[in-house]
């Protein structure tokens, strides 16, 4: 049995449909929906959500800097891993916008999300060239819950720019294996590019590099022997250029932090790995969750992502094996991956966007079990890491890349909503088939709902994120009339503060017992070390407070308290 929608055979003198002709309803429609999850993301941006962080601030300060071309990190600051390609992305911004801003910061990361979702959908319809497909894809990947719109929009490094480029990846692959004409060493080299920037940027999607890397081996193998090789190898090494230099002149292995940072370092018991790793995560990182957690009814996707991962790969496989069997006559109801074309070797649509060739059905499913099992890697190495045992919910963001693999796992319940279980030949339709659809249309449902619910939820917290950013602003706006410039803090208001007030109030870190703490920038901490009376702030109700109104309390007179709503900053005494 092959889980699909119902094709009528096309004989040889059959017109083929204009993919490329006029938009239609649906077209329109996905149109719209693409309007909103933009829409939905920059109005979120207006309102300071997601709320920022020192982290991304950290990002914003590279910004700053190349903008003035006073630095050019290779590296995210404070660490020798992860590429700040979103400084050099928003440099420019604050070039034309004559300083930084969050908004500034974070339009690239909102330009790279809407490329994202039209990859999505040109991906889509390339593979399968049903329209109303590439709506649904566009639409649950237009809902964003309060995990997907942090790894969207904030610029923290990596997360915003992975999705998007392992789907252009994807869309590459897909016309140079089907041989499409036209730019193909153009495409080789973009290819190739890519793959070497993201090794450099963030190596959590390198699982899709690698995956949709050997389909183009297994179609393209002779083609890569020539000049199409020596181009992509080129364009690989300059687009890790980065690193590679770097690891040259330094000697540092940048594997070994990014081991670090993902918990190599740590224990945790199995146990919590596998409940963060495989419960939590999914849910968590492909959007079904509310802000900070997840309800026990959320948790569904949990079940599904097994069972719609085995199924893809299933219906992919035997797609792949079909087509290495002599082909079947179009009577005969066979079909690719999800019975996307007439027979397995047929294509697997009428044609792709803008009129490009129609793709063999044998290679839509060599790129769906590629995109399968890369998600299955990424799941597999997230779980066995202890970042999922220790810190799950703020982990799950290390599962991000996931949706690039969405169209592949819905495509079979999406065709079985649609045309129910195809039989073939002398098969006999059981209890399993007759609930295949309603179980296919229930599972869809489902999974816009809570996708949607929890977009809901998120979207809830845009006002109160809005109110704490005025409340910052309003910190900021009174260190300028009290004429600070130098101060100390915790981490997580350093580098937003010197941030936010473009280092015109420079900060250096310290913990809740007042000993220095971790700078990413250590300039800071000198300049600050070098002043005569740094002031001191704290969140109002924070350990770093209750630290100083101790010494207040000690040592009378010693410090001048300055309290504003959310904030108390502590002056030294005249």
């Amino acid at each position: 049995m092959t889980l699909g929608v119902r094709h009528q055979p096309r004989g040889a003198g059959s017109p083929r449909p204009r993919a490329g002709g006029r938009l239609g309803s649906v077209g329109w429609l996905t149109g719209l929906v693409v309007l909103a999850g933009v829409g939905y993301r920059l109005w979120l941006l207006w309102h300071a959500a997601p709320l920022t962080n020192s982290d991304e601030a950290a990002m914003g300060l590279a910004a700053l800097h190349i903008s003035r071309g006073e630095d050019f990190p290779v590296w995210f600051y404070g660490q020798q891993y992860m590429g700040p390609l979103e400084a050099y992305l928003a440099a420019p911004v604050f070039a034309v916008a004559g300083g930084p801003s969050l908004l500034g910061l974070r339009l690239p990361t909102l330009a790279l999300y809407a490329l994202f979702l039209l990859l999505a959908w040109r991906l889509t319809l390339r593979l399968t060239g049903d329209r109303w497909f590439g709506l649904l894809v566009v639409a649950v990947l237009a809902l964003g819950s309060d995990r997907l719109v942090k790894n969207q929009l904030i610029a923290g490094g990596g997360y915003p720019e992975m999705n998007a480029v392992g789907m252009a990846l994807a869309v590459l692959a897909v016309d140079l294996a089907t041989g499409r004409p036209g730019w193909r060493l153009a495409r080789w080299t973009m290819w190739g590019f890519l793959a070497g920037l993201m090794l450099w940027v963030d190596p959590l999607v390198l699982p899709y590099v690698v995956a949709i890397g050997a389909v183009l081996v297994g179609y393209c193998h002779r083609e890569l022997r020539g000049a199409a090789g020596a181009l992509l190898g080129a364009a690989a090494a300059l687009g890790a250029a980065p690193l590679l230099l770097d690891s040259l002149l330094t000697g540092r292995n940048p594997l070994d932090a990014v081991l670090a940072a993902s918990g190599a370092n740590a224990s945790a018991g199995w146990a919590d790995r596998l409940h963060g790793g495989l419960l939590l995560g999914p849910a968590l990182g492909m959007g079904f969750c509310d802000p900070g957690r997840c309800a026990a009814w959320q948790l569904w996707w949990a079940v599904a992502l097994p069972l719609l991962l085995v199924l893809a790969a299933a219906t992919a496989w035997r797609t792949l094996r079909r087509a290495a069997a002599p082909a079947l006559p179009a009577s005969s109801g066979a079909g690719g991956p999800g019975g996307v074309g007439p027979s397995a070797d047929g294509p697997a649509s009428a044609g792709g966007p803008g009129g490009a060739a129609a793709v063999p059905a044998r290679v839509s499913a060599a790129i769906w079990l590629a995109l399968v099992l890369a998600a299955v890697a990424t799941l597999g190495a997230y779980t066995v890491s202890s970042s999922a045992g220790l810190t799950p919910v703020e982990s799950a963001r290390y599962l991000s890349c996931l949706l690039i693999s969405l169209p592949a796992l819905l495509w079979p319940v999406w065709a079985s909503a649609r045309g129910g279980l195809r039989q073939s030949a002398g098969d006999r339709r059981g209890v399993g088939s007759a609930l295949a659809r309603p179980v296919a249309l229930a599972l869809l449902v489902a999974t816009v709902g809570t996708a949607g619910q929890a977009t809901w939820q998120a979207a809830r917290t845009a006002p109160a994120t809005h109110a704490a950013e005025a409340r910052h602003t309003e910190l900021v706006a009174t260190l300028r009339q009290l004429g600070v410039r130098h101060v100390r803090a915790g981490y997580w208001t350093c580098n937003r503060l010197t941030f936010a007030a473009a280092e015109q109030v420079v900060c250096a870190v310290v913990d809740d017992a007042l000993r220095p703490g971790f700078d990413r920038y250590p300039a800071y901490r000198r300049e600050v070390d070098g002043a005569v009376a740094p002031a001191w702030v704290a969140p109002t109700g924070s350990p770093l407070a209750h630290t100083l109104d101790e010494r207040l309390r000690a040592a009378p007179g010693s410090l001048d308290l300055v309290t504003i709503d959310g904030w108390r900053i502590y002056l030294p005494s005249a």
